[in-house]
């Protein structure tokens, strides 16, 4: 199933949650969900909501329907597309991947988001990596991704730590007005213009990840670019958007945070891997 604009957000928000009970052990593999009426009522949702999300749910493999038990959760129910530890720009470039185009590289202390997600203390520097990604001369996405402090990368995850600096050391990087507002004091990573490559703080993480398990949680909201980010990619402030947030761990620890803004019209956004 692909997330997109033809799709009614209040199914897709009813797919998630169930998604969500099934993939954190509220609905283990083997389980049988409620009733209809019973999983209605819980969940505060009509029963015809109810019954297509969990249509979309059988048919993305999740559920299972047996005659006289009713839906059951599948063993090995396949993860979100973006669970798949897959760097964006491949997961929605399809068989031609997406430009990365590096806007900023910095440094900045944590924001609400990173201090809840990479249980970042308040005085660290966490890298910061601003990047737009581009297609057929069309800006797909926006992507924010912030990596855990360099001191719990060294111990936890010591390639993807030389790898960042040694990525950093790449190509100039584009900045303009405004670039760091709303995300805390961010400061340049060194003098001169901030420097850094044209590819994405995930697609390093990977490279760097052949002899590192990792995993990860995403979660998916509709919302608006707003002025900023419609400036960055090329939109009017009022153009409807999906924004997906992802923690990637090593074992319990969280060692990569981002953020994707898709606006309506960009390539659509796998949300189940299909079998």
């Amino acid at each position: 199933m692909a997330v997109s604009g033809q799709r009614r957000r209040p199914v897709v928000a009813l797919y998630e949650r169930i998604a969500d009970a099934v993939h954190d052990g509220t609905y283990p593999p083997g389980s049988t969900l409620p009733s209809e009426p019973k999983l209605a009522a819980e969940l505060g949702v009509s029963r015809p909501a109810l019954r297509e999300a969990l249509l979309l749910l059988q048919e993305d493999g999740v559920l299972t329907v047996r005659r006289g038990v009713g839906r059951t959760v599948n063993d090995r129910p396949p993860r979100r597309g973006f669970e798949h530890v897959q760097p964006l720009e491949e997961l929605i470039g399809g068989g031609s991947p997406l430009r990365v185009r590096a806007l900023l590289r910095t440094v900045e202390e944590p924001t609400d988001f990173t201090t809840q997600h990479l249980l970042a203390p308040a005085r660290a520097e966490l890298r910061f990596w601003e990047s737009v990604l581009t297609g057929e001369g069309t800006a797909a996405a926006l992507s924010h991704e912030w990596a855990a402090p360099d001191e719990l990368l060294d111990r936890t995850h010591p390639e993807f730590a030389r790898a960042l600096r040694a990525a950093e050391t790449g190509g100039a990087t584009e900045s303009g007005p405004g670039a760091g507002e709303d995300r805390g004091t961010a400061r340049a990573s060194g003098p001169g213009p901030a420097r850094g490559p044209s590819v994405s703080m995930l697609s390093v993480l990977v490279g760097a990840s052949r002899e590192t398990a990792l995993s990860a949680h995403s979660g998916i909201t509709a919302t608006l670019l707003g002025r900023r980010r419609g400036e960055q990619l090329g939109r009017p402030a009022d153009t409807p958007a999906v924004l997906v947030t992802q923690v990637v761990r090593v074992g319990e620890t969280p060692v990569l945070a981002a953020k994707h803004m898709l606006p309506t019209g960009a390539p659509a956004l796998p949300v189940l891997q299909s079998h």
